[in-house]
């Protein structure tokens, strides 16, 4: 086992070491396509995915992300894949070596910017309809693809591990964080013991719910196999629509009084952190008003907010109502008026 004495270290002088500084750690994209298909009930099929790489004849992920970074400013991205894709179908922790190779090729392009890079598995908490650890794949079979994983990835400082996206209708919070917990020992004890962790809750890992609906408390049992809590990162997300669903072009809220300050405020009162690993809007005015405002709110508590993650580009048509994805004209990138006018790091500042 790895000894984890200086991550025992870190965080217990984490919150005087860290202050709020105006400064946000993170911001970037998601780079979609691996996950294609992929429905809420976690229900997927391999041949559904379709990788955001010229070379498999999808979109030009790599040339996206090298703009977002050398342009934008962006310093991590996002990239979604089903479990099914990862496994050629099977409920199994053994990575089907032919699919996963296509992926690594969309990782292996985003460290090549020098982003860090999410590895994010896309199913819901679920597989075909079945949830992880509550009457599906067991937490071993989990565990088992978290350590495929975390092995082949053990000496990249700049991944970081998304657990799971979006779980949402659990029966039980409290045993979802046992399932947390076992993709976690398993990805520390794979020899990934410096790198983030990204721990999801309940109800699609709503920021706005995170703290009332039980999820923080749950998941703030997670520790890594030493019993301290460096790197583990709570796993948010908020959309500006009306019903938070991340499907209409409108924004009418900066979701400042309802989600980001009671998550900063419970955060701060217990010595953790989040990252909002999914965020966006329409190419209107409206978001472009509110998303700066909460842009803005975030780096203002910098202490307990890293940053935050645009849905989405990579395989996505620029006529998708959240679309993110710049146009490519000749060598020359042109970003959607949502990333022009907000959420580039270029535009906003607020990432060092």
């Amino acid at each position: 086992m790895k000894s984890f004495g200086i991550l025992s270290f870190l965080a217990a002088s984490v919150a005087s070491a860290y202050a709020a500084t105006g400064t946000l750690t993170f911001a970037g994209v998601n780079i979609a396509g691996f996950d294609f298909g992929m429905d809420t009930s976690g229900d997927d099929t391999a041949s559904s995915a379709y990788p955001p790489l010229t070379q498999y004849y999808g979109a030009d992920g790599a040339g996206q992300m090298t703009h977002f970074v050398n342009d934008d400013g962006y310093n991590i991205f996002r990239l979604p894949v089903a479990w099914q894709y990862l496994t050629n179908n099977e409920a199994t922790g053994t990575l089907n070596q032919t699919n996963f190779a296509e992926y690594d090729a969309l990782v292996q392009a985003c460290l090549e910017t020098g982003a860090s890079c999410i590895i994010d598995i896309h199913n819901y908490a679920r597989f075909n309809g079945e949830i992880i650890g509550q009457g599906g794949p067991t937490n071993e079979v989990f565990a088992d693809l978290w350590s495929s994983i975390a092995t082949y990835y053990a000496d990249e400082s700049k991944i970081v591990f998304g657990v799971m996206n979006e779980p949402h209708d659990l029966p039980s919070i409290t045993t979802w964080a046992g399932t947390v917990q076992a993709a976690v020992t398993a990805i520390r004890n794979a020899g990934a013991t410096s790198q983030y962790i990204l721990l999801p809750g309940d109800n699609y890992t709503s920021a706005e719910t995170f703290v009332s609906g039980g999820s923080a408390a749950a998941l703030a049992t997670v520790t890594n196999p030493d019993g301290s809590i460096t790197g583990l990162i709570m796993d948010v997300h908020k959309y500006l629509d009306s019903d938070n669903s991340g499907t209409n072009a409108e924004c009418v809220t900066n979701n400042i009084d309802d989600a980001w300050e009671p998550l900063a405020t419970w955060l701060r009162a217990n010595n953790r952190q989040a990252l909002n690993t999914e965020t966006g809007g329409g190419d209107v005015t409206s978001c472009n008003t509110y998303m700066c405002e909460q842009i803005a709110y975030q780096a203002q508590n910098s202490d307990v907010i890293l940053g935050y993650v645009g849905w989405a580009a990579g395989n996505f048509a620029t006529t998708y109502v959240l679309s993110e994805t710049p146009t490519d004209t000749d060598g020359t990138w042109t970003d959607t008026s949502l990333v022009a006018a907000c959420m580039a790091p270029s535009i906003n500042g607020y990432v060092a």
